[in-house]
């Protein structure tokens, strides 16, 4: 009797098989697109832009608004009420214009009351100059007499006494009208205060007081209007602590306004003002400078955009800030001298990437001299027409976006073009 065989496995069946290569294959495909990078979106394309030629201005900008340079409040230095005003908000005046009248009945009244007792004191010393004259003709003849012996020494004494008492009333008189006179000047001058005009020729800008309003000079001039000289403003400007040492007096500086289109008004800085104003916790310093207003199309109070002038350069070769980056160093290169762009300067090391004509990039050095936000004056290194790699981007949908831009400048969005 012979041993039993084992059991053979039952053999697999052949589509089961098909089935587990099947789903090999798909892993392996899988994988190898993964790993390829076309699965993550990590397919790159270039952003690039064109080096052009054009100007460049570095400069610091602020908010400001307009003053007139030469202005000035006139007041009332006399109370009383608001007679007449002469003239009305813009109308042109010379210096010497009367502008404006308070009611002087009160300081005629106090003129004519002066003068009447001036009158008075003036009679007064007449009379008193009739006695010093008598006085003395009397004192001489009491002193003929005692030396005739005809009178008596107490006469003679009263007579130098009367003489005297009537020379210091004359000189009491005196005094007396003296002190009327210099009130007599004052209430002339308080008169004189009732009409008001013009301390210079120039522009009504405002009208503070009305006709018949009362007017307290006793403690405070009242502001009765303000003149200004407009043919040369004061532009006023706040700039932050974080760019005032950028600004030097003597600076060329310009401005725009609202309404003004792509007028330039020009000037240079004339002053920067030392102690700060806060606001909001911000620290603002004020810069002035002054621009000629001779065609009148500058106003009180408008806005302007203000913008100091740190540096320029005209018609120079330009790329965008976002094509540059940090230098870094270049493994077994000496160190290059700095290079000299126009009237000496040197400029500062970078890097850009430039396309080649095979469409790749490649790295190349460059000296950037004049620098804004958004472009940078090359004064070695580039020549206009060539491109250079401004950021990168992805072509899928979810893709990051394209970055570029120097250090401490943060990404900047490329904008395609020559510049």
């Amino acid at each position: 009797m012979t041993a039993a065989s084992p059991p053979r496995p039952a053999p697999v069946p052949r589509r089961r098989w098909w089935l587990i290569a099947l789903v090999v294959l798909v892993v392996v495909a899988l994988a190898g697109w993964w790993f390829s990078g076309s699965g993550n979106g990590a397919a790159v394309q270039y952003v690039t832009a064109e080096v052009g030629r054009g100007d460049i201005e570095d400069t610091v900008s602020a908010l400001g608004n307009l003053q007139p340079r030469d202005y000035v409040d006139v007041g009332t230095q006399v109370s009383g009420q608001l007679k007449t005003i002469h003239v009305d908000v813009g109308d042109t005046v010379k210096q010497g214009d009367l502008l404006a009248e308070i009611d002087p009945t009160v300081y005629q009244t106090r003129v004519a009351a002066d003068q009447a007792q001036l009158l008075a004191l003036k009679a007064q010393l007449a009379d008193r100059e009739a006695q010093q004259v008598l006085a003395a003709q009397q004192l001489k003849r009491q002193k003929q007499m005692w030396a005739q012996k005809a009178t008596t020494e107490e006469a003679v004494q009263t007579a130098e006494a009367t003489l005297k008492s009537a020379s210091a009333l004359i000189d009491q008189i005196k005094a007396q009208i003296q002190q009327t006179e210099s009130t007599l000047n004052g209430d002339q001058a308080n008169l004189g205060y009732t009409k008001i005009y013009a301390p210079m020729a120039g522009t009504v800008t405002s009208l503070t007081a009305r006709k018949g309003q009362t007017l307290n000079a006793n403690q405070t001039a009242p502001i009765i209007l303000q003149i200004a000289d407009l043919s040369v403003m004061t532009v006023q400007t706040q700039v932050s602590e974080a760019d005032i040492s950028r600004l030097k007096v003597g600076m060329d500086a310009y401005f725009t306004t609202l309404g003004g289109g792509d007028k330039r008004w020009i000037g240079k800085l004339n002053q920067i003002m030392p102690t700060p104003t806060v606001v909001n916790n911000v620290v603002l310093y004020n810069a002035l400078f002054d621009v000629d207003n001779a065609d009148g199309r500058l106003m009180t109070q408008m806005s302007a955009q203000v913008f100091f002038l740190v540096a320029a350069a005209k018609d120079v070769v330009t790329v965008p800030v976002a094509a540059l980056k940090a230098p870094g160093p270049r493994p077994g290169a000496p160190a290059a001298a700095p290079a000299q762009g126009g009237q000496g300067r040197t400029g500062k090391p970078y890097r850009v990437m430039v396309m080649g004509e095979d469409g790749k990039p490649a790295e190349r050095r460059v000296r950037i001299g004049v620098m804004n936000r958004v472009s940078a004056e090359v004064l070695e290194g580039l020549e206009p027409g060539d491109v250079v790699v401004v950021g990168t981007r992805s072509t899928t949908p979810a893709a990051t976006p394209a970055t570029g831009g120097p250090p401490g400048m943060g990404a900047t969005r490329p904008r395609l073009g020559a510049l």
